[in-house]
């Protein structure tokens, strides 16, 4: 526990250094949430304010954004050579794994408060209880988590850090065939399938009935069952890739 402490504030000390990358990730969400609700949003019919249903999404956006760079910054770690400098140590490869996921976490939860503040000034007015709010931010804190660990076995993965930035493209991309920005019935009918039983999809469908004091029915527990899956073959998949690289 004191190493993974110790190399979380290391890996939170490296993305102050990588001023560039920290400041798209905290916008680069912000701004495509206003290009949405201000380009498109008139235009798309969604049943309720298109920034309130909007947000949602745009959130896990930003876990996306921040899990790309854990990959990169393991992907260097393993590249530049200090993982041989820290073994020499007797640091073991989890918590050098769990210092990036947990400096990841830390990112994407200032990223998250970005994110809400900016909504709550453009007209974002959730009616959760404090219930449901708690809900949605545990929802949200364990996909955050999932997808960061998810991101560190792909920084082992990839040869470089830039192939490792190109990998978790798909990550990122998921949200948009999913009911993040439309309602999926205005997709065409071969997607439905697709966006309907996607890990993101259960997991917007329960911040957004959480934050809007609407019923969620199982929703919650498909998103929470998906988080579990992904952490699962996040932890298995980064501690057997560490051991292969590192052997």
């Amino acid at each position: 526990m004191s190493d993974a402490l110790t190399l979380t504030g290391r890996a939170l000390r490296l993305s102050r250094r990588n001023v560039d990358a920290v400041i798209t990730s905290l916008m680069l969400p912000v701004m495509l949430m206003l290009i949405f609700v201000y380009f498109f949003g008139g235009a798309i019919e969604t049943g309720t304010a298109y920034v309130t249903y909007v947000v949602p999404g745009v959130l896990l956006l930003c876990a996306g954004f921040g899990a790309s760079t854990t990959a990169v910054t393991v992907s260097e770690d393993m590249k530049g050579g200090i993982v041989d400098r820290f073994r020499s140590l007797d640091i073991g490869g989890i918590p050098i794994l769990a210092g990036h996921a947990a400096a990841s976490t830390a990112r994407n939860l200032v990223s998250t408060a970005l994110v809400l503040g900016v909504a709550f000034a453009i007209g974002f007015r959730p009616s959760a209880s404090a219930a449901g709010w708690l809900a949605a931010a545990g929802i949200l804190l364990a996909f955050v988590v999932a997808v960061s660990w998810l991101s560190a076995a792909i920084g082992l993965l990839a040869k470089t850090p830039e192939a490792a930035g190109g990998f978790t493209f798909f990550m990122m991309f998921l949200p948009y065939p999913s009911s993040a920005f439309v309602p999926i019935e205005t997709m065409p009918d071969w997607l439905h399938g697709f966006a309907e039983h996607q890990p993101v999809t259960s997991v917007i469908e329960s911040l957004r009935g959480l934050l809007l004091g609407r019923p969620v029915g199982d929703s919650p527990w498909i998103a929470l069952a998906w988080c579990g899956g992904l952490l699962a073959v996040g932890l298995v998949g980064a501690s057997s890739l560490f051991r292969w690289r590192t052997r």
